[in-house]
């Protein structure tokens, strides 16, 4: 228990440090909301600068003038109360409501996405193996190596290209049809379940790599083990062994890898979502760090800290609980 006390003390001091060094970061990037503000009306109501401003700061409730230790004070305050500010991109709208929209279905396209590519992962890691130095060997890990190494958004864009564009098997974007009312009726699951392939075949085809080489080495390493030349001299069935003894350790050191990347998930599809014009977390992000969205950008990094800290803790817990070595 006092492991456990410590560790949240620990990732709570984490996702301080992090939020402050992000909320000053954000602010040495060139230009502000305001200025990009100021010039949107300009360009669209042709008023004088000063007038632009005014408009600005009376819509938006945008004031830059203050010193920055004001602002950073101000927004822990609202930080303390639950209230992250409203959006500049969204005038008038909460960003927690942003986010709170967002996370199911980051969390919908993005769990299904690493939980496909982590079992495809596994079972073929595992057959590499087993079949070592053989023809599906050779095939499956240099598949797996080229596959790693290409970017997700490379996928992403050439799947788009060919399968909505060339070929309009597939739309080009958004998470559902925008004529359907979102509701638990099967004509709007099967538009979600349509608009959300590409992003999940995306990630899914560049993430299974890294799976399948981590398992096929820690599968390879365990069926040196003692216990398993021991095991089999005992006569215990292959399919026992495969599973129970093999496949049950080497599976191990991936179920924290696994803990670590549901973590991760809320700031690894950024591309892809906006590829794809997916309305998840990477979306908003990028929405907001183009239009410098300082309120909506913080409380996405915000969001995206705290997971990761919490998955490592997660993580930690997990192996424990999965290796009694680890535990005491």
């Amino acid at each position: 228990m006092n492991w456990l006390v410590r560790r949240f003390v620990t990732g709570l001091v984490i996702i301080l440090i992090a939020m402050t060094f992000t909320f000053f970061l954000i602010r040495l990037m060139p230009g502000n909301a305001v200025q990009y503000l100021i010039s949107q009306l300009i360009q669209t109501a042709t008023i004088p600068l000063e007038q632009a401003y005014q408009q600005v700061r009376a819509i938006y409730g945008i004031d830059m003038d203050l010193p920055l230790g004001k602002q950073y004070l101000q927004y822990v305050w609202g930080l303390a109360h639950g209230n992250l500010g409203n959006s500049i991109l969204y005038p008038r709208t909460p960003v927690v409501s942003i986010l709170a929209q967002a996370v199911p279905w980051t969390l919908f396209l993005v769990g299904i996405s690493t939980l496909l590519s982590f079992s495809i992962g596994i079972l073929l890691g595992l057959l590499a193996a087993y079949r070592r130095n053989t023809p599906v060997d050779k095939s499956l890990t240099f598949t797996a190596s080229v596959l790693r190494a290409i970017p997700d958004y490379l996928v992403a864009i050439f799947l788009l290209y060919y399968l909505a564009a060339i070929n309009p098997i597939f739309p080009f974007g958004g998470n559902y049809d925008a004529s359907l009312t979102p509701g638990w009726n099967l004509e709007f699951i099967i538009s979600v379940i349509h608009h959300s392939l590409l992003p999940i075949i995306s990630f899914t085809i560049t993430a299974f790599g890294g799976w399948l080489l981590n398992m096929r080495a820690n599968t390879v390493s365990v069926l040196g083990d003692d216990y398993i030349v021991a095991a089999r001299a005992r006569g215990i069935k292959d399919r026992v062994l495969t599973l129970d003894y093999v496949g049950r350790n080497a599976i191990l050191p991936l179920f924290t890898g696994l803990a670590l990347s549901l973590g991760y998930m809320f700031g690894g599809v950024v591309f892809i979502e906006t590829i794809f014009s997916y309305p998840g977390i990477g979306f908003y992000l990028m929405t907001a760090v183009n239009g410098r969205d300082y309120p909506l950008m913080q409380g996405a990094f915000l969001l995206i800290t705290t997971a990761v800290v919490l998955s490592n803790i997660i993580a930690d817990l997990l192996y424990g609980w999965l290796d009694p070595r680890i535990r005491e």
